[in-house]
């Protein structure tokens, strides 16, 4: 069957975390339960981080930003969610949302179980879920041979890592597999590359299914470069480096703003004017979703050819 736009499509999957991931999903909340995100859950920052130390949990931050972003109808919940305490106490800084999930968390079986109740208090049809349901930091390698361990020690490198690893290795959320195993389209990014997008290809049962999936797989580089060690990495390294977890020539399209230029990526790179007006570093959720179409029919005019 022929698929004109993402909308033809019955299942959608996003890998990422941050706020470049919370984007992609609200552009195409409109597939609700066709849609799913898996999101990184290895944070060691702000809240997150505070909770991490205290209670060896998963990373709940960028779970709470997707969710926040995925509501439709806001109200005295979302507003809850994302309440942030202030002041000097032990609760300064800590927000509401990270809290409630981990409370959940400890009176479920399961993480995911957590995330599925607050789905549903806040009326969120598309799935989420995490990368793995047990804690597990990233770590870098360095040229130097160091070892870096925890996401804001490698915000500070001065150059990028020679590779990224999981410590513990754990395993991956059994139905992020799954998901990705059944998926027509898979999403990796925009977001932090080496801390957002990285991590859930690190787990080699995820990078494995995309490896063997037969779905159209897409990358979306941000709109603009960096701050810290990933700031360095051009285009055409960041492919490279998911090549190295997802396999040669796995990805068929990659989404880049409208300056970008790579010789080497050209029959793949699809570059669009994806920026906001008011905002041009940030992805605009109606581009984004004709880019995404766009990158549809062109996989079926490109295959068509072929055959």
């Amino acid at each position: 069957m022929w698929q004109n736009n993402i909308n033809d499509f019955e299942r959608v999957v996003a890998i990422g975390g941050g706020h470049g991931m919370g984007r992609v999903l609200s552009s195409l909340s409109f597939l609700g339960p066709r849609l799913t995100g898996i999101v990184t859950t290895t944070d060691n920052g702000g809240s997150t981080g505070r909770l991490r130390k205290n209670q060896e949990c998963i990373a709940w931050g960028d779970l709470r930003n997707c969710l926040n972003q995925l509501v439709t109808e806001p109200g005295i919940g979302s507003l809850l969610f994302e309440y942030r305490f202030t002041g000097k106490g032990e609760l300064a800084g800590h927000n509401l949302g990270n809290l409630m999930l981990l409370a959940l968390d400890n009176l479920c079986i399961r993480p995911l179980d957590a995330i599925r109740l607050i789905s549903d208090m806040l009326k969120i049809e598309p799935q989420l879920l995490p990368m793995s349901e047990q804690p597990t930091d990233l770590c870098a390698h360095t040229r130097c041979g160091d070892q870096i361990l925890g996401e804001v020690s490698i915000d500070q490198l001065t150059t990028p890592p020679l590779s990224l690893g999981l410590s513990p290795m754990v395993p991956a959320t059994r139905e992020a597999v799954q998901s990705l195993t059944r998926a027509d389209m898979i999403i990796l990014g925009p977001g932090s590359f080496l801390t957002s997008v990285m991590p859930p290809l690190l787990l080699d049962e995820l990078a494995d299914a995309i490896r063997s999936s037969q779905a159209i797989v897409v990358f979306i580089s941000n709109l603009v470069a960096e701050e810290g060690p990933a700031g360095q990495l051009t285009l055409l390294n960041q492919y490279r480096w998911l090549e190295e977890r997802i396999g040669s020539g796995r990805i068929d399209a990659i989404l880049a703003p409208e300056e970008q230029s790579v010789p080497e990526l050209a029959h793949r790179l699809i570059l669009a004017d994806l920026g906001e007006a008011a905002l041009p570093h940030r992805h605009d959720r109606r581009k984004l979703r004709l880019a995404l179409d766009g990158v549809i029919q062109g996989w079926h005019l490109a295959h068509d050819k072929l055959g």
